[in-house]
């Protein structure tokens, strides 16, 4: 399946895309306060780059539970002086993780290629004219209620059809409003108002969120499900998010959203290439 963000052009069926996690926050569950200035922020992309991430997905605020909002300045004072140098240096494909009209626009005018829409079960219309106006790309996230309340929010009568109807809905609109099927990827929002128990649902049932016609994203990367599983912190979580992914890659998941690059990339490479076995159908016992 094609992907396309301004000028950059991905083919998901050729390899499963990483998007590395750069937050310039303070206070992200599991990274924030590391990269708050401009010079290690653009160090720690370039570093994920050569470990091999696609996309680097760029957050001026944070979305974990509990989290609080920011003005619209203050992220765009967070992340512009990080696109810039980052510009200078490579092409990567840019996304910038907000749900603001005008942050996405002050992100999209320095270069930066693609939106991360946490509200994308209901987005912004005038966030997805800015989009569109750009022909950047979009990533659309399903979060039910906001950051500060969506673990009281975790129950569902049908999660796999209701989340699918959501984001086939935004959808609609994202096209309507103008920007190309081709430039849209969606996101069940793993850890955004679920349970343990409908996280993995989700990430089992993935391949049914293919059938909207787009790339699926999944961002399982150190999330609270795997620590609740295996009772640890979110530094501890690799192997548990290694295990998340590849089995949301069996299930048809495509892009990944990661903040250890390299294992990550590594360990989805072996998945991708076992995978294409099951297609020469040759060497089977009769």
């Amino acid at each position: 399946m094609v992907f396309k963000a301004r000028d950059k052009y991905f083919d998901t069926e050729n390899k499963p895309l990483i998007m590395g996690i750069l937050n310039v926050t303070p206070d992200s569950f599991s990274d924030g306060g590391m990269y708050q200035d401009a010079d290690s922020a653009v160090k720690r992309c370039m570093q994920m780059i050569s470990e091999g991430a696609d996309i680097i997905d760029i957050g001026g605020e944070s979305s974990r539970p509990g989290s609080e909002r920011v003005s619209s300045q203050e992220e765009i004072e967070r992340i512009v002086p990080v696109i810039k140098k980052i510009r200078e240096q490579s092409d990567i494909c840019i996304s910038v993780d907000t749900y603001k009209p005008d942050v996405a626009e002050a992100a999209l005018k320095e270069g930066a290629d693609m939106i991360n829409c946490i509200y994308g079960a209901d987005p912004d219309p005038e966030l997805l004219k800015i989009v569109a106006s750009f022909q950047a790309g979009l990533c659309l996230m399903h979060m039910r209620g906001e950051p500060g309340t969506m673990q009281s929010e975790t129950e569902y009568d049908d999660i796999i059809n209701e989340i699918y109807s959501a984001l086939r809905s935004s959808y609609e609109k994202a096209v309507l409003e103008g920007i190309p099927e081709d430039s849209i990827m969606i996101d069940p929002g793993i850890g955004f108002g679920k349970s343990v128990e409908g996280n993995l649902r989700l990430i089992s049932n993935i391949g049914d969120f293919k059938k909207i016609g787009r790339p699926v994203l999944i961002g399982a990367s150190r999330k609270s499900f795997i620590g609740k599983i295996l009772d640890n912190t979110p530094e501890e979580r690799l192997s548990g998010t290694i295990s998340a992914n590849v089995c949301a890659f069996i299930s048809g998941a495509s892009i990944f959203r990661v903040h250890d690059v390299r294992e990550s990339a590594e360990a989805l490479k072996i998945a991708h290439m076992i995978e294409l076995q099951k297609s020469y159908g040759m060497g089977r016992i009769s």
